[in-house]
């Protein structure tokens, strides 16, 4: 693992300077690459406070020049729809995994939805585009995955990709909410899982399988993760938090974390010297976070956020 080293180029989009169809950018969360021959589309989880003063997640886009540097232009109306009534996407998409195979362009949302005792609940979509990505249409109201009888929480962050002649799917699953400190609302956990498919639509999941190990013990967060193959072996990179105190308290915040297989079925963990951390006073000194990793003209680059969860956009690494 230590032959992977990472040049940062320091953060290249700040949403806060564009305007979206829902007014000024806030957040961008969760950036995922769509290559086209002469530019880079860059999806993206943004936000709309509504008329409750709450939030709502929208899915958006900018348009990049290949250098990753010069933007070329952001979406003038929303990606895709939120959910009906009561769906389980009813008050956001984030994140959407995107990619292209044999010839249709899938995206796999993560739609929550606002809950009374816990603050949220999701479960996985699918939806087709048929313009490159400018916008996207649900195959179904409902996910096409979420909790079932070994996964009875929250089901979200699948990341697919076609390898072996199979659909893989990486996602979280949750293991449980729970107050850790009297007086404040229940925090939930959540690990990595796997799901295969041989129609991208009806999926098998290793129930339950927790597959990346924890390194700070059974209140460890995992999520987003992301695969690639390198060097004949597959890489996921995932970001990894305490599951609570962690949105003010330095060093409890999310993180990025790696993993190799050479069968996509076992993985070896090792975080070590992986990707650097942030530099004091520095746009991601507290926080790493959702990372993306995608092969750009024979380079090897990863999206991810900083601190606040990517409130003032993502950067760019580079492997060396």
């Amino acid at each position: 693992m230590k032959d992977l080293k990472w040049h940062k180029h320091g953060k290249i989009f700040d949403p806060t300077h564009y305007e979206f169809a829902w007014g000024r950018g806030q957040f961008a969360q969760s950036p995922q690459v769509l290559v086209f021959e002469d530019f880079v589309r860059i999806y993206f989880s943004t936000r709309q406070v509504d008329h409750n003063g709450k939030f709502l997640s929208h899915i958006a886009f900018v348009d990049m020049q290949k250098n990753l540097k010069t933007v070329i232009g952001v979406s003038t109306k929303p990606v895709i729809a939120l959910g009906e009534l009561g769906c389980f996407d009813e008050h956001g998409i984030f994140p959407m995994s995107v990619f292209c195979h044999g010839g249709t362009t899938y995206g796999y949302t993560c739609g929550w939805s606002r809950r009374v005792a816990v603050s949220v609940e999701t479960g996985i979509g699918l939806a087709i585009s048929h313009d490159q990505g400018l916008t996207f249409e649900r195959l179904f109201t409902g996910p096409v995955l979420s909790a079932s009888l070994h996964e009875p929480f929250l089901v979200g962050d699948g990341f697919v990709r076609f390898f072996n002649e199979k659909f893989h799917m990486w996602y979280i699953f949750g293991t449980g909410w729970k107050s850790f400190q009297t007086g404040l609302p229940p925090d939930r956990t959540y690990k990595i899982g796997h799901a295969i498919s041989d129609d991208g639509v009806n999926w098998v999941k290793d129930d339950a399988v927790q597959i990346i190990p924890n390194v700070l013990g059974e209140d460890e967060s995992q999520a987003l993760p992301c695969v690639i193959q390198h060097s004949g072996r597959y890489y996921m990179f995932f970001c990894y938090r305490h599951s609570f105190d962690f949105r003010q308290t330095k060093g409890r915040g999310y993180r990025i974390g790696c993993a190799w297989s050479e069968d996509l079925v076992h993985w070896v963990r090792n975080d070590d010297d992986v990707f650097p951390g942030g530099d004091a006073a520095h746009w991601d000194s507290d926080m790493q976070c959702y990372p993306h990793v995608f092969l750009l003209d024979g380079k090897i680059y990863m999206l991810y956020n900083g601190n606040e969860f990517g409130k003032y956009g993502f950067g760019l690494a580079e492997l060396s």
